[in-house]
């Protein structure tokens, strides 16, 4: 399916966080509310829609700084919407996470029993996500947040975490983050890959013509659904010192460690892709915007000799690569924030700090997006013919997990790949449009 240049989305209508790549650096913070009151709620609503940041306001002083607004499938109930219209949302996002987290790999110390209170509970309602390129201009996203709670008994909040993206981009492993970013017709924003054609606008947007032509599913009425889409948000705890003592078990080297890490990942941790550069780290390359994610697999890598099959961002995104399905049908929008504090260089053991990841999804389509990848790809490898082997960076590993990497004349394996990411808590939501954030505050 081609590009259709007449595609023209309705910007001023849609959430920012819907669209629009994350400043660099930046800082967040994720606010969770609880409603106890309907009629606060639906004030809340009114607000809100007065204060959260548009798409189309990417030219203004404070264009990297924005308030977006969520809402549960336990949120939407409570502020009273009529049960035919509650019925219409995406099944995934009635059952919420919790209740999916068999699918996701969300088990044993994963498992919704050990998350973080009140992740995955029915006390969320309103997931608030504030953001600015660093922490003294967050300020003003985090008072807007502060002054639509203001005088409103009935509004809770009741859960926050502060998060942010280094000036180095780099993640609690190590590794440059947030390099991948889709090109999607009629928004404006330009994908990272010049590789790639644009998404269709209904992958990632209510209301607009998808990757097989249709409409995807909407909430109704059309004003509730239009211009919006559904979020995903996981804190992800990341095992930064067994990620450390791992490699170095299984390394020859110091290089050596360096190369292993790059292969799991499919990157160094400048961000340079080892399609492009297979031997050796080249930080210029990890830093220029415009060749850090400008490759594809099948020409030059179906084998994996370059980039492993098996490795993180292979499987997340297998771009042109022969996988079973259509991989244009899986993509979405994913943003990663850290929080916590970074373990030093060189510590090989675990401090007890709280590290890891945000993680963020934004797509049209909970199940064959989000779900269908991590249950999918993460934590499954037939589509690419690795049988039951899992992500060796991200997938619920429990001590058995393997990974190949292609060589010649004997493949390299990596075996008892322990579990390097816990989640701690998540939330289903749907972002509405900012005339559905309206609609909202005027329920009769």
């Amino acid at each position: 399916m081609g590009v259709d240049a007449d595609v023209s989305l309705e910007l001023d209508d849609i959430q920012s966080g819907a669209l629009r790549p994350r400043p660099t650096p930046y800082a967040a913070t994720y606010i969770l509310l609880k409603i106890i009151d309907r009629s606060a709620g639906r004030e809340l609503m009114r607000r809100l829609s007065e204060r959260v940041a548009s798409a189309a306001h990417t030219t203004s002083a404070l264009g990297d700084t924005w308030l977006n607004a969520a809402l549960t499938f336990h949120g939407l109930s409570a502020l009273g919407v009529p049960p035919a219209s509650l019925e219409s949302f995406a099944w995934e996002l009635k059952q919420g996470m919790a209740s999916r987290a068999a699918a996701l790999g969300d088990t044993g110390e994963s498992a919704p029993a050990h998350w973080e209170k009140p992740l995955g509970t029915s006390d969320v309602h309103v997931v608030l996500v504030a953001l600015a390129p660093d922490r003294a201009l967050l300020e003003p996203s985090i008072a807007r947040a502060r002054d639509a709670l203001r005088a409103l008994p009935g509004v809770e909040s009741i859960w926050r975490q502060d998060c942010h993206a280094l000036p180095t981009e780099r993640e609690p492993f190590g590794f440059r983050d947030g390099i991948s970013h889709p090109a999607i017709e009629g928004s404006g924003v330009p994908g990272s890959n010049p590789e790639e054609i644009p998404l269709k606008a209904g992958e990632l947007v209510l209301g607009y013509r998808d990757e097989l032509g249709g409409f995807p599913p909407m909430p109704s009425p059309d004003v509730l659904g239009r211009n919006g889409t559904y979020v995903v948000f996981r804190k992800l705890h990341q095992r930064v010192a067994a990620f450390r003592q791992y490699l170095r078990s299984r390394a020859t080297s110091p290089e050596d460690e360096e190369l292993l890490a790059a292969k799991m990942m499919g990157r160094w941790r400048s961000g340079a892709p080892l399609a492009l550069c297979p031997f050796h780290d080249d930080p210029a390359l990890g830093a220029d915007r415009g060749r850090n994610n400008a490759f594809l697999y099948r020409a030059d890598d179906p084998t994996g000799y370059r980039t492993p099959i098996g490795s993180h961002i292979r499987r997340c995104n297998p771009r042109d690569a022969q996988v079973a399905g259509v991989a244009r049908l899986h993509r979405m929008i994913r943003r990663g924030t850290a929080y916590g504090p970074m373990l030093p260089e060189g510590v090989m053991e675990d401090d007890g700090a709280d590290r890891g990841l945000i993680f963020a999804f934004v797509g049209a389509h909970l199940g064959r997006q989000f779900e269908f990848v991590q249950s999918e790809w993460i934590n499954g490898g037939e589509f690419i013919g690795l049988g039951d082997a899992r992500d060796p960076v991200t997938g619920s590993a429990d001590g058995e997990g393997r990974f190949s990497i292609p060589r010649k004349p004997i493949p390299r394996r990596l075996d008892g790949l322990p579990r390097f990411v816990v989640t701690r808590g998540g939330e289903y939501c749907f972002l509405p449009s900012l005339s559905a954030l309206r609609w909202l505050s005027e329920l009769p």
